[in-house]
């Protein structure tokens, strides 16, 4: 049986340290084209031509399949060059023990080839990929079998990315990435020396990693070299420029047919009618047209809600907690969280830091085991979890008794409504459990548009989206007029979308006033500064919590200077005498002691400043405008306590320097 080709003519040259990003519709076959480049699909024609000797690593979405390994062990199952040399060298090294002359001359050979992979510290390299992309070291002796699918995932990026290929295949790598995983990849990527193909639809990264394009259309391929969004303002003036010609064409057939259809009959103009049929057919022939695949664009507006009252949630004094309820792992402790109507918050934290389970509690989904959440007057919440699983509510099994079920809709206004979010005819009647990731994504949105909700709460609403619908959703969130709590790590969102954010920090929740490049900022200065994340909260169990809640920070930290010692490491006696500075401090010393001591200057400026302005009676007039004072205060205390704790660091570091 001949199907349909999925490619006419796609033509490419790729050199080493080229960065070409993929662009295409879902199905055009972007990952089908990887397989084939990794010769794991066929090529049925043309010539698919590779350097001599190239290694080919390709990273797709399939999970590994060997659960028995462990992670180090499946890692380390991509590096066969490294140790296969290693193994080389070893018989080579006993065999000049026992006066093997050919043995030495092939020696200095596979050392040189040997140090070309990295050399005998390969083996640090794979771990500081493996620690990149978020792993710790207690993670290496597992078994694949007790990871999830996220890790899984990201498990299989390791593995390609510690080869060290020539040529490496990239098929949706920031899929399950936090925001510095992925700011590690970029990094990783631009400096590596091979050539990468990629697909990706996180715009942020493309625009970070990518040095040209190769966009598929209709099954046939156009090249672009150039970054990404120089690519993307040439295909908006291709589209421009289709447009008109299409609009040119179609007022040219209609006049013709205006003048045939009049004329026609007319013996005197029939010669004149007869010469218009005939560039009528050639203008048929040639017609300009898009292809029908190209014209299903994803696009929506949530209702105007119902209005609110002005405090949509506050979350007070509240304690997070996963796992065994006798031995729990704590997430957050003495956290505190208010969102107002309007505001469009940001949820921001490293993998695994509580975000996805502090929103399920927030929407209803889970418990807190500590705190108090009060919810505001006539607050209707819309929830899209990350995976989907509510979409099985009430026994659904298709996508349209899902929509049904779900929204209160007839079976005809239910298909209308799928039918905005690309799922037209049959594609309604598709069962639940063999929808893709994306498509899941589609149908919780479009249940979601239907609800009417004020406040939108949303787990990763980006996952598994193409460009177009990411931008789609973009502007919907955008001119949403109600309130907002988003988790995604898609930069591109957050600096769009978000007004404040809400980062997940040494085991509670800091507010950030401004979006993500505020915040971005602000993390930055922290790293400079040297602060380090502080230690878990103690169990909640009896004396393990210390005196009570009013005695301590929202962070979990002691509220007075205690909470600087606590973040020494190691931590100074309390009798030790001062460190003898050496007598000659470097200049770079006294530049990194200088921007501390400013640092700690601006923070009490700013601390000052705050107590000035909590010294109005305003400010305390009510029990919220009370709780947002308290926050305003410990977060500028905070800040203080901070720049003390880094310049203290910096000092005792310098006097351990000088001991040496």
């Amino acid at each position: 049986m001949v199907g349909e080709p999925l490619f006419r003519g796609v033509s490419f040259k790729l050199e080493r340290r080229d960065r070409m990003t993929i662009a295409g519709r879902n199905g055009a076959g972007k990952t089908t084209l990887l397989r084939m480049l990794a010769g794991q699909t066929s090529v049925d024609g043309g010539e698919l031509v590779l350097e001599k000797g190239a290694r080919i690593a390709l990273h797709d979405q399939r999970p590994p399949r060997e659960r028995d390994l462990s992670l180090r062990d499946y890692v380390l199952s991509g590096c066969s060059e490294p140790i296969e040399l290693e193994q080389r060298l070893a018989v080579l090294e006993q065999a000049m023990a026992q006066g093997d002359e050919r043995a030495i001359e092939q020696y200095a050979g596979v050392q040189a080839r040997f140090e070309t992979v990295g050399g005998y510290t390969w083996r640090e390299g794979v771990t500081n990929v493996v620690h990149g992309l978020g792993f710790v070291d207690e993670d290496l002796d597992r078994p694949l079998s007790t990871f999830s699918g996220g890790e899984l995932t990201r498990g299989s990026l390791a593995r390609v990315l510690a080869s060290k290929p020539d040529l490496l295949l990239l098929d949706e790598p920031t899929n399950h990435l936090d925001i510095e995983s992925l700011e590690w990849l970029e990094e990783t990527l631009v400096g590596l020396d091979a050539a990468v193909i990629l697909v990706a639809h996180d715009r942020w990264f493309l625009e970070a990693v990518g040095t040209c394009v190769l966009e598929i259309e209709a099954g046939r391929s156009r090249f672009f070299k150039g970054p990404w969004h120089a690519w993307r303002k040439e295909q908006a003036a291709r589209e421009l420029a289709l447009g008109k010609a299409i609009a040119r064409q179609e007022a040219e057939i209609a006049r013709m047919e205006r003048f045939v259809e009049r004329f026609a009959a007319k013996a005197s103009k029939a010669k004149q009618a007869q010469d218009r049929v005939k560039k009528l057919g050639r203008l048929e022939a040639g017609r300009i047209t898009r292809d029908p695949k190209d014209t299903r664009e994803l696009g929506f507006q949530f209702k105007k809600p119902e209005r609110s009252g002005r405090v949509i949630f506050e979350l007070d004094h509240a304690r997070l907690e996963v796992g065994d309820p006798q031995a729990p792992r704590t997430l957050l402790h003495e956290a505190d969280l208010w969102l107002e109507r309007g505001e469009h918050v940001s949820l921001v934290g490293p993998n695994g830091t509580g975000k996805t389970t502090l929103i399920k509690a927030i929407a209803g989904h889970a418990p807190f085991a500590e705190g108090r959440l009060k919810t505001g007057h006539n607050v209707t919440v819309g929830y899209l979890s990350q995976h989907g699983e509510e979409l099985e509510f009430g026994g659904a099994r298709t996508v349209l008794e899902a929509a049904g079920k779900r929204t209160g809709l007839t079976p005809n206004e239910a298909r209308a409504l799928l039918g905005r979010f690309l799922f037209s005819g049959e594609e309604a009647e598709k069962p639940l459990e063999g929808l893709s990731g994306g498509e899941r994504k589609r149908l919780g949105l479009a249940i979601l548009v239907s609800g009417g909700a004020n406040v939108l709460v949303l787990d990763e609403p980006t996952n598994h989206l193409d460009l177009e619908s990411r931008e789609a959703l973009e502007d919907a969130l955008q001119a949403f007029p109600g309130s907002l709590l988003l988790v995604t790590h898609d930069r591109a969102l957050l600096d769009a979308v978000g007004t404040r954010t809400i980062a997940v920090e040494d085991y509670t929740l800091h507010s950030y006033v401004g979006g993500w490049a505020e915040y971005a900022r602000v993390r930055e200065e922290r790293k400079a500064l040297g602060i380090v994340p502080g230690p878990p909260p103690a169990p909640r169990t009896g004396a393990g919590n210390g005196a009570g809640s009013g005695a301590r920070r929202p962070d979990g930290m002691a509220a007075d200077g205690a909470g600087r010692a606590a973040r020494r490491a190691p931590e100074a006696p309390a009798q030790a005498p001062a460190p003898v500075k050496p007598k000659g401090p470097s200049k770079n010393r006294q530049k990194d002691q200088a921007r501390l001591e400013a640092a700690i200057e601006a923070a009490e400026t700013a601390f000052a400043q705050v107590e000035d302005e909590l010294a109005d009676p305003a400010a305390w007039a009510t029990p919220y405008e009370s709780a947002k004072s308290t926050a305003r205060h410990t977060a500028a205390r905070r800040a203080v306590e901070d720049a003390y704790a880094a310049l203290e660091a910096f000092e005792e570091r310098s006097a351990q320097s000088a001991q040496a």
